[in-house]
């Protein structure tokens, strides 16, 4: 199994390359690869997924709504996994995709440094904070904007305030909290535990917490139909599936 890393800027780029013979067959093609656009949050889970399998993978991983944008642009993709359900529906209205499946959830959480006083929501209206937040647009920006729209006006202005950068994905915001350089900043409860300590996870009132599910869909033009589809069925409800149960994800809303 092969990961590619790349921004999401550089995915078609990269992509167009492979299939232009840059790491492909010797027709220039990527053969039975199997090419995955995923949502960045699925990172950890999705390479131990390759790992345990004998399956030949390549993933970029981004932001969903820049990687929805690749597709659009025509991106060599054989499957979309999104943070969300919204943009592998509207690829299914453009006819760029196969119907979605929703095939898991998460928890968006406010992350914290492990040494941090900060201990609610409430905290950020404080003043002399940096937090870090996902750009408008990126799932995980969107859960939040959802959240800071359910309090009180002043509470979210105040809040909004403190904001300091807004990042074009979640792993851009965990970066930040794991290096020091934010105090706080909301993600999802899997992207905490993968960081093993570094950050904690302060859990949202019942009443302001986002549904959070992320849907996947077959690329109608895939390379590799075949492959596609088996991979999107273990997401929904195979290895994979499982591997992201184990990362802290949650069963869809409903299940």
């Amino acid at each position: 199994m092969s990961v590619v890393r790349r921004t999401a800027a550089a995915v078609v780029c990269g992509l167009a390359m492979a299939l232009a013979g840059c790491g492909g067959g010797e027709d220039g093609s990527e053969g039975d690869a199997l090419v995955a656009s995923a949502a960045s949050s699925l990172t950890e889970p999705l390479e131990a997924y390759g790992d345990q399998t004998d399956a030949d993978e390549k993933y970029s991983f981004a932001g969903s709504d820049e990687l929805a944008a690749q597709i659009r642009k025509g991106a060599p993709v054989d499957v979309f996994a999104s943070a969300n359900t919204s943009l592998p529906d509207d690829l299914f209205e453009e006819a760029l995709v196969e119907e979605p499946q929703d095939f898991i959830s998460n928890q968006l959480v406010l992350a914290v440094p492990s040494n941090s006083e900060i201990a609610s929501i409430d905290d950020l209206t404080a003043g002399d904070l940096d937090l870090v937040i996902g750009a408008e647009g990126v799932p995980v920006g969107d859960y939040t904007r959802e959240v800071l729209g359910k309090l009180p006006a002043d509470d979210s202005g105040a809040i909004l305030d403190q904001v300091r950068s807004e990042e074009p994905d979640v792993k851009s915001i965990v970066g930040k909290l794991v290096a020091g350089a934010a105090d706080a900043g909301f993600v999802y409860a899997s992207d905490v535990n993968a960081t093993n300590g570094d950050l904690v996870a302060i859990e949202l009132p019942p009443d302001l917490e986002p549904v959070v599910t992320y849907g996947a869909a077959m690329v109608t033009d895939a390379e590799n139909p075949e492959a596609a589809q088996e991979f999107v069925d273990s997401l929904v409800d195979g290895e994979a599936h499982e591997l992201l149960l184990d990362a802290d994800f949650l069963e869809p809303a409903g299940e």
